[in-house]
């Protein structure tokens, strides 16, 4: 259920904008130019900064930043690239759309994140990338991932579309893949509607990138474009200027958050048996995408479901936190099913997503929380939920 905007309900996600987010829009509209202009330069020079990569190129999202990248490293038709199945999925449907095959690998069940472990089984001749993913923020292994990649000679991607300002082994996520992608659109931190970054060291591969998504008034008159046809994916003005608005004031956005997850924390005391958020090794810090709570065994999926029709009866968005890839139709058709992956199912079955967003108060978030308890009695006999 979508909450009416007009009426009182608390938002799964909300947009941090302010004064700075107003000032550089009202800029852009009185510039010459609302696309391909200095903002996404600008823009793309500050996130390269920030994420310590040579090159940063701006796209209109992270699926297109990442059909992008697949189509500059010529992964296509008769490659695959290891996946995960879990989560939000974005950029492994642009491996649908290069013409690949994902292949889906097992997670680990507390993190949420690819098992190195298990994609190393999926590796064959046609694997061409291992794309992984910073889970809800938690950052994926990837040292473990890294050795193996390098160990097979395939192209690792880092998908940071749920993620912006975690640390892993003293970095920030997005510092770790040959390429890392990130996606600006609700509910990410940095929102800003639409939009993403492609980030990496490699200067050929930005080139490459940057040649993939580009409008270019000449290409009317060109008789060549075919032979590597660039999309139309580039970030406009409008975009780029919130988007720089917004990693200005990055620090101050995640630490709203981490209040908010402060408050969540205190009050899952009242849950009998509540585990704190997991944080795996050389973790350094997460900020998470949402809130998201695990199920007790007990539940089911439609045991999840009735919870939230639960909440969204006292004007409460939440949401199941992802139908895993393997259980969607469209990668059924090529032979996933459900089953195959039963630390994925079981997880996927009974995560469910809380709201987080620095709009929170403490009184509303102790009001979700009290409200979740009774829903979860109410379905589950007193079932445990867990972090």
């Amino acid at each position: 259920m979508n909450p009416d905007p007009d009426d009182d309900w608390i938002a799964l996600s909300e947009p941090d904008l302010g004064e700075v987010e107003s000032e550089v829009v009202q800029a852009v509209l009185r510039a010459p130019r609302l696309s391909e202009g200095p903002f996404a330069e600008r823009f793309e020079a500050a996130f390269a900064e920030r994420t310590g990569r040579g090159h940063a190129v701006a796209v209109a999202s992270g699926t297109l930043g990442a059909l992008l990248a697949l189509r500059a490293l010529r992964i296509g038709p008769g490659d695959e690239v290891i996946v995960s199945a879990y989560g939000w999925r974005q950029l492994a449907h642009a491996v649908a759309w290069a013409g690949a095959t994902p292949v889906c690998a097992e997670i680990n069940y507390w993190t949420g994140c690819m098992n190195p472990e298990r994609a190393a089984l999926h590796i064959n001749p046609r694997t061409r990338a291992i794309m992984a993913g910073n889970t809800n923020g938690h950052p994926a292994e990837w040292h473990a991932l890294r050795q193996l990649a390098n160990a097979h000679g395939v192209t690792l991607i880092e998908d940071s579309t749920e993620a912006i300002g975690s640390r892993y082994a003293g970095r920030r996520v997005g510092s770790f893949g040959d390429l890392a992608v990130f996606d600006f659109s609700q509910p990410s931190a940095l929102c800003v509607g639409e939009g993403g970054m492609v980030v990496t060291d490699d200067a050929e591969l930005a080139a490459e990138l940057r040649m993939l998504r580009r409008r270019d008034m000449r290409d009317r008159q060109s008789i060549s474009v075919g032979s590597r046809v660039p999309l139309q994916a580039a970030m406009s003005e409008l975009t780029a200027a919130l988007g720089l608005a917004q990693l200005a004031r990055i620090e101050q956005i995640l630490a709203r958050r981490k209040q908010v997850e402060s408050w969540y924390l205190e009050q899952m005391r009242t849950f009998e048996g509540i585990k704190p958020p997991y944080l795996g090794q050389d973790v350094d810090e997460v900020h998470w995408m949402l809130y998201v709570v695990h199920l007790g065994a007990r539940f089911t999926a439609s045991g999840r479901r009735q919870i939230i029709d639960d909440l969204a009866a006292d004007h409460i968005e939440t949401a199941a936190y992802c139908l895993p890839l393997h259980q969607q139709f469209h990668y059924q058709q090529i032979g996933m099913a459900r089953g195959q992956l039963p630390l994925t199912d079981r997880i996927g079955d009974r995560s469910l997503a809380l709201p987080l967003h620095a709009g929170l108060d403490e009184g509303q978030v102790r009001f979700i929380v009290k409200t979740l308890k009774d829903a979860s009695v109410n379905v589950g006999a007193g079932a445990a939920i867990y972090l």
